[in-house]
């Protein structure tokens, strides 16, 4: 084998040399810098889309902040809103009863009054319908020489 011949060593050394140093020469000058110029470009990306997601983030917070105080707002008018109708629901239907109980009572007088009309008018039927019954038994009974003024005259006393 050619390498481990003793004779070859110096200059297999100085041609080791002569390619690393050529080869480090080439990558520190041309090869390492783009990948730093690339790496640098990423991390400027990188940062950019950190600080738009950051930028994004603050709106979507400030724009749920707005919404939330909205929708209390909104819920606080709709329950003042239902509160200002349930008051004044509470106060026509307190009116209404009111009316209606006082239409009622009226009618009940009314209804009172027209019954005992009613009845004092069916009172006096009933007198003059009973004298005349008491006027037709006693004429189909045989009874004779009673009048209707008699009639009358017996129911009045009774009646005192």
């Amino acid at each position: 084998m050619p390498q481990l011949d003793s004779s070859t060593f110096t200059s297999q050394i100085f041609w080791l040399l002569i390619c690393f140093f050529s080869m480090m020469f080439i990558m520190s000058k041309f090869i390492i810098p783009k990948i730093a110029d690339i790496m640098e470009q990423r991390q400027r990306k990188i940062d950019g889309y950190l600080n738009k997601a950051s930028h994004f983030k603050q709106e979507a917070e400030e724009t749920l902040q707005k919404y939330q105080n909205a929708l209390a707002q909104a819920t606080a008018s709709a329950n003042q809103s239902l509160a200002d109708t349930k008051a004044e629901m509470n106060q026509l239907i307190t009116q209404k009863q009111t009316e209606l109980e006082s239409t009622l009572q009226k009618r009940i007088k009314e209804g009172e009054q027209e019954i005992n009309s009613e009845k004092e008018k069916a009172l006096k039927e009933v007198r003059s319908i009973s004298e005349k019954l008491a006027l037709d038994v006693i004429k189909k009974i045989g009874i004779s020489g009673i009048e209707a003024a008699d009639i009358k005259a017996t129911i009045k006393d009774l009646k005192d």
